[in-house]
């Protein structure tokens, strides 16, 4: 049997969200929490401490390896902290389990990671946009642009992230990451002045400050 990393004393089974804890009830009861404690410690450490995390996750995979959620916690901590392969096993695994395409942004993006940006943009011809909630439909669109980018082909990125859905007087909660992939992408392809102007929209939205797109817009108005 595998060792378990120690739990911090913050990681509470009740910090675990009503869908996943409806997951593990098919566990044992104690187990289940047991399992949910080290999926909330894996979603605590990811940013402090991304080995701790992943041990985790991946202590949770080895003792409950049928139950989806688990296999996303391990496929979602691999991916932010940059184990693309272990990324891509997981949420394929997820995917075939749960027969959706919640995460096919980031498993777009983790083929885009490991050097394959043709098999990034495969993955999004290959997927019913249409068919998928809004923010991700946006991210697979950024992702897309990321991986035309990769290859080169500069125009075609600006033109990926073109739509309705750039649309400053209509701001949305995805709309800072979709204005600075634009902007970012724009300037990339030597537009500059419009480079600028869309990182300012995105600085306008971007009420948690989430990027640094206040200082990119003056970097290149030069101030």
């Amino acid at each position: 049997m595998p060792t378990a990393p120690d739990l911090p004393d913050e990681a509470e089974y009740a910090m675990l969200d009503t869908d996943a804890r409806q997951e593990l009830r098919s566990l044992p009861k104690d187990f289940a929490e047991r399992i949910g404690r080290h999926l909330v410690a894996a979603g605590l450490l990811v940013d402090t401490d991304p080995d701790a995390a992943l041990a985790h996750a991946r202590y949770a995979k080895k003792r409950a390896s049928r139950i989806a959620v688990v296999r996303e916690a391990l496929g979602l901590t691999a991916y932010h902290t940059g184990n693309w392969s272990e990324a891509l096993s997981e949420l394929r695994a997820v995917r075939r389990m749960t027969h959706t395409d919640a995460h096919i942004a980031v498993i777009a993006d983790a083929e885009r990671a490991m050097g394959r940006p043709e098999r990034a943009i495969d993955i999004v011809k290959e997927t019913n946009v249409a068919g998928l909630p809004k923010e991700t439909a946006v991210e697979l669109k950024i992702v897309e642009a990321g991986a035309r980018r990769d290859l080169g082909q500069l125009d075609a990125a600006v033109v990926t992230l073109q739509g309705a859905d750039l649309d400053p007087q209509r701001p949305q909660p995805w709309s800072v990451r979709l204005f600075y992939a634009y902007a970012d992408n724009l300037a990339e392809a030597g537009r500059t002045a419009e480079a600028v102007q869309w990182f300012l929209h995105a600085a306008e939205v971007d009420d948690d400050m989430q990027t640094d797109a206040a200082e990119r817009a003056s970097e290149l108005a030069g101030e």
